[in-house]
């Protein structure tokens, strides 16, 4: 099976990083990112989603999102992989130009290609989960 690697913004195929900025409008608010979105879904704090909402990149919304000084949701394991997939179906149908690069992806395998990450991506050794790889090609799925 052919392969798609993504990870950075600014390669090839960047548009399917949650950092790429394309906004979504999700629980009735637009949020800069798929990146913002997620990140804040960690949190029962109002105050805290909104912090992340209006951080000034996804980057900064990122590092909000990983820290523990805001006690996270009890479940967050159990739901993360759901509140992905429905900030990338968000993305990817709110967006024409998006859905069409998914689109053009036909069944080739979609890898977010990173070191830094085996759960979301392939990990440095390529063996991680690669799970926003397959939420990727879920959502393709489903568009078609």
């Amino acid at each position: 099976m052919s392969k798609i690697k993504f990870y950075s913004v600014n390669d090839k195929w960047g548009e399917f990083s949650n950092f790429a900025l394309y906004p979504i409008k999700l629980d009735g608010k637009i949020w800069p990112t798929s990146e913002h979105y997620f990140q804040a879904q960690k949190f029962e704090s109002i105050t805290y989603k909104e912090t992340i909402r209006k951080s000034s990149s996804p980057m900064k919304a990122a590092e909000l999102g990983r820290s523990r000084r805001i006690k996270i949701k009890k479940n967050w394991d159990k739901v993360k992989d759901n509140v992905m997939y429905k900030a990338v179906y968000a993305k990817f149908t709110q967006h024409e130009y998006l859905k069409e690069i998914l689109l053009q992806t036909l069944d080739f395998e979609i890898i977010e290609h990173t070191e830094n990450d085996l759960y979301w991506g392939d990990g440095k050794n390529g063996k991680g989960f690669n799970k926003l790889g397959k939420i990727l090609m879920r959502v393709r799925d489903k568009i078609r």
